[in-house]
């Protein structure tokens, strides 16, 4: 009898130990080398597990609750439901350390007033279950990352950019021979504070976090279309690896370009704003492209809306991390958009564009932008607050037979200005005989055919002031983002297509780099209320495929591709000649633009069937309304994997 007894308390003190078990979070491994290695996260002793319990990740380690860089429901491991599991997630270098934390959140706390970028409720923050023990990137905070390349001025050189967690001295040692980087460029250490940004959430806690130290040089005296390698550290910080590049070659046969906007990047965790898987295929297939051009030099074009943070700082470190394998063996060339720059405050914001100018930006104000990249060329805007001086805005270089010109649709373009001046200046200034063919590149276009009504005013603007000067300059072909589909136009001027490019370029819209906020196109005059969206004559394709463009000139002919992520194979290409077809006395019966076959799909005047992935984005938020919002956004039911299918109806203040 009394053994029987001493049996029962035995097992009733195992049975209360493990009913009032605290839960347990545990890292592995708890310090990486570099931005990408993974850290598995476990728990376990979860008590009557719920899809409302969430990890959030925390970096630095002492940041209140709801400060979070991301998070993920527990429900992603499949054995949440009892009570224990993992998740495996990508860190990036943010100079910190890391800590993760298990909160339980129920129904009756969601707060519908404390939401997410998507209008989701942010989850709550009282229960706190467990907390791990930190993850670390040791001395790897102090290795260079973020390496991106750009041309500089004088084509014999190459500028490097990158970031590290201190300010102390950093080399570049490169050379042609990998196994002899006999030549070295000291890199110049900068950083910006919150106290330089302009509005929330920049300048706020929660947004705010250390970008660390942004270093700049310039790799000098470099030899025309050669493989060079380069690394960057110090003796006391350590080297990276060996990175390559091909240098520029002014006189090159072949120009090749990677041109596409709008694209930020993906996050292996929710957050406060909306994060681009799609950016992922945009970047895997550039890649993919560089690689099999081998040693034939190529550079990129991001025509603004870079990295999407918006005033969340951690995002561009992962926006730059993603982004490193292809800016770090080709030149990254930026315009700058809405979503680096637009503040309440902006030093230039006439009264008809006060409803188009907002806080875009999210009180960053141009700053990261200005500082992390450096493009050719010295043009810059005072910001009119403690913020540094606005930088890259306008520039231009030759790249081969094209000659090339970034401009700003952010700051003042109207004649008279100093931008407008440069244009001007640079337009005129062009040698036909050295490059027949002159690219203009800017964020807001000058020609769509999207509903997108609030940059109409705007629009009429570049018509009226810019147009001209491309008309007369023969600006062979301009190319725009902040719409997120691709479209194609014919040779048009004053809203009237022609066949010769020479007085009426070509418009590219390119904004379909990953970002799928996205407007419907213009519906028909007659039947506003009716989804039906005609396309125009002067649009000769247009598509709601994410993807990006590749530009490939000579001395005679100048091509562009749109190649879709889905597939990565060209779906639209025209070509542009540098002279009419001979033999004839009227240059108009032989058009110098014409659409080749593409390798897949459409050709000349076309519009890919993406009608039905609208319509059906739009039908699952209607569905997600019906069913109710707890059922479709808390199963964690993961996203599609066809990133075509879903697009959703853009707000106004999302272009």
């Amino acid at each position: 009898m009394i053994l029987n007894f001493s049996i029962f308390t035995l097992f009733l003190s195992i049975f209360t130990s493990s009913a009032n078990a605290e839960a347990t979070l545990s890292v592995s491994p708890n310090t990486l080398k570099r931005s990408g290695d993974n850290v598995t996260i476990q728990w376990s002793d979860v008590d009557s597990p719920s899809d409302l319990d969430w990890l959030g990740i925390y970096s630095p380690p002492d940041s209140p609750h709801d400060h979070f860089i991301g998070y993920k429901f527990l429900n992603a491991s499949p054995t949440s439901k009892s009570g224990y599991g993992s998740i495996t997630l990508p860190l990036t270098n943010l100079r910190s350390d890391y800590t993760f934390r298990i909160f339980r959140w129920t129904q009756s706390e969601i707060d519908t007033k404390h939401l997410d970028h998507d209008q989701n409720p942010l989850p709550g923050t009282k229960h706190l279950l467990a907390e791990s023990e930190k993850v670390t990137f040791g001395s790897a905070v102090d290795k260079a990352e973020q390496i991106h390349l750009a041309f500089e001025n004088k084509p014999n050189r190459m500028q490097v950019t990158f970031v590290a967690g201190d300010g102390d001295e950093r080399f570049v040692r490169y050379g042609e021979t990998k196994d002899l980087l006999g030549n070295s460029a000291a890199a110049r250490g900068i950083r910006y504070d919150r106290e330089q940004m302009c509005n929330a959430p920049a300048n706020s806690s929660i947004g705010w976090r250390d970008p660390g130290w942004i270093f700049h040089t310039v790799l000098k005296n470099l030899n025309p279309a050669v493989r060079n390698y380069y690394q960057i550290g110090s003796e006391a910080k350590g080297w990276s690896e060996i990175y390559s590049f091909i240098s520029r070659d002014m006189y090159a046969q072949e120009t090749r370009a990677f041109i596409f906007g709008d694209m930020g990047c993906a996050t292996p965790y929710k957050t406060f704003i909306r994060t681009q898987q799609e950016s992922k295929s945009t970047v895997k297939w550039i890649l993919r492209d560089i690689e099999a051009l081998g040693d034939k030099p190529s550079f990129i074009s991001h025509i603004g809306d870079i990295s999407y943070a918006r005033g969340y700082s951690w995002v561009w470190d992962e926006f730059f991390a993603q982004i490193e394998p292809i800016a770090s063996k080709v030149p990254y060339h930026v315009c700058i958009g809405n979503h680096e720059y637009d503040f309440p405050a902006q030093p230039w914001k006439p009264d008809w564009a006060a409803s188009i100018y907002g806080n875009d930006g999210g009180g960053e104000c141009g700053v990261p932008y200005s500082l992390k990249f450096n493009m050719p060329g010295n043009s810059t805007e005072l910001t009119g607050t403690n913020a540094p001086v606005t930088r890259n805005l306008y520039y231009s270089y030759d790249a081969g037979s094209v000659h090339f010109l970034s401009i700003s649709t952010e700051t003042n373009f109207l004649e008279g200005g100093t931008q407008y001046e440069y244009i001007k200046r640079d337009l005129e200034s062009v040698n036909r005989d050295k490059t027949p063919f002159v690219v203009v590149q800017g964020h807001r276009p000058m020609y769509t055919t999207s509903n997108e009504v609030r940059d109409t005013t705007i629009r009429q603007k570049m018509l009226e002031h810019l147009e001209p000067l491309f008309v007369k300059n023969e600006v062979t072909l301009a190319i725009w983002g902040h719409v997120h589909r691709y479209e194609r136009f014919c040779p048009i001027s004053n809203n009237t297509c022609g066949k010769l490019w020479k007085g009426s370029p070509v418009h590219l819209v390119v904004g379909m780099g990953g970002q799928d906020w996205q407007s419907v196109w213009a519906v028909r005059p007659n039947h506003p209320d009716l989804p039906i969206f005609p396309q125009p004559e002067e649009s000769m394709y247009r598509t709601g495929e994410f993807g990006y463009t590749r530009l490939v000139a000579n001395k005679d002919k100048l091509t562009v591709s749109f190649v879709g992520n889905h597939d990565g194979e060209v779906h639209d290409t025209v070509e542009m000649l540098a002279t009419v077809t001979s033999g004839s006395k009227d240059d108009t019966e032989n058009p110098n633009v014409q659409t080749v076959p593409a390798s897949a799909t459409f050709v000349g005047k076309s519009e890919a069937n993406d009608g039905s992935w609208f319509i059906k984005g739009a039908g699952l938020m209607v569905m997600g309304v019906v069913l109710g919002f707890i059922a479709g956004y808390f199963t964690g039911v993961k996203k599609g994997s066809s990133a075509r299918n879903r697009w959703i109806p853009v707000k106004s203040e999302e272009i």
